[in-house]
């Protein structure tokens, strides 16, 4: 359920992208700074959208030049330490260790191992996030097992279980100041609707081979991957419907460093991410960054 937000990276600037590089790559030196290696194993693209976003309209950022292990013989321009590193990198660990404890849960037999090995894997990072962050920890908790409530009953809705994460991901705005917090708030709860819907559609297969709860097949009744146009068409419109909405709380929001990069995934990244995901060619990025294609001889 992460790594959905993430920018149009064709459509970005050069310095645009050089900038989200250096704050992808401060994120992951944070959560290694702050909480170790376990930390740095559950980077992901939707907390550096949030940290972009807890920067707002204030000066610049420091950079400093690091190495990394995937790079360990070149050092990398990135983001210096900073609080809004530090409130994505807290926030981050919190969700990940919490949905590895979800997903053990749910599983059965030898298919808990995975989940298990994580969760134990993050504990001790959990605990010291959790210490400093304990009213997003107790929004998680408190979201998470409602949603595990409607799964266990078969929620036939697929607003419910989706406004339940929408309001943990909104939790996140906390870390931002009085003047944009309400702006934030309402722009992460549809962002988190948008993501917990498409990684709904996007597992809905799998979901329907091994007979586990989705929303979406439980709200249009799918009991196999075949289905009419109109049901993707209608999951499009409540996808796109978020979307517009995110985008009209993006507006109030001050502008600064970092708009060009989170304005292209407001407003290019998720209808990209949405296409792909309805089409069936959504593929996960995992910890690589989105490339930009080379420019070719007439710089097109």
């Amino acid at each position: 359920m992460f790594g959905y937000v993430r920018p149009l990276a064709p459509e970005l600037k050069v310095r645009e992208f050089e900038r989200f590089r250096a704050c992808y790559c401060g994120l992951c030196h944070e959560l290694g700074r702050e909480y170790g290696l376990a930390g740095r194993s559950i980077l992901n693209y939707d907390f550096v959208f949030l940290a972009m976003l807890l920067w707002g309209g204030g000066e610049d950022c420091g950079y400093c030049l690091r190495r990394c292990l995937p790079g360990l013989f070149r050092k990398k321009c990135v983001c210096e330490s900073a609080p809004p590193l530090s409130e994505a990198a807290g926030r981050s660990v919190i969700l990940a260790y919490w949905k590895a404890v979800d997903n053990r849960e749910d599983s059965r037999g030898v298919k808990r191992l995975p989940a298990s090995v994580v969760s134990l894997f993050l504990r001790r990072a959990y605990k010291k996030a959790a210490s400093a962050h304990p009213g997003f920890d107790r929004s998680v908790r408190e979201r998470l097992s409602a949603l595990h409530a409607m799964e266990a009953e078969n929620c036939p809705s697929l607003d419910r279980p989706a406004d339940q994460f929408a309001l943990l991901l909104a939790s996140a705005s906390d870390a931002a100041g009085e003047d944009s917090r309400r702006a934030l708030e309402q722009l992460l709860y549809h962002v988190g609707r948008v993501i917990y819907i498409a990684d709904a559609y996007a597992d809905l297969n799998d979901d329907l081979k091994a007979r586990r709860y989705n929303p979406v097949a439980a709200r249009y009744g799918l009991a196999s991957k075949d289905f009419p146009d109109e049901i993707k068409e209608s999951v499009r419109e409540t996808l796109m419907s978020s979307v517009r909405l995110a985008a009209a709380a993006f507006e109030l929001l001050p502008k600064g460093l970092w708009t060009p990069v989170t304005e292209n995934i407001v407003y290019l990244g998720l209808p990209d991410m949405i296409d792909n995901v309805l089409a069936g060619t959504y593929r996960p990025a995992g910890k690589r960054l989105p490339k930009r294609p080379e420019l070719g001889q007439n710089g097109e």
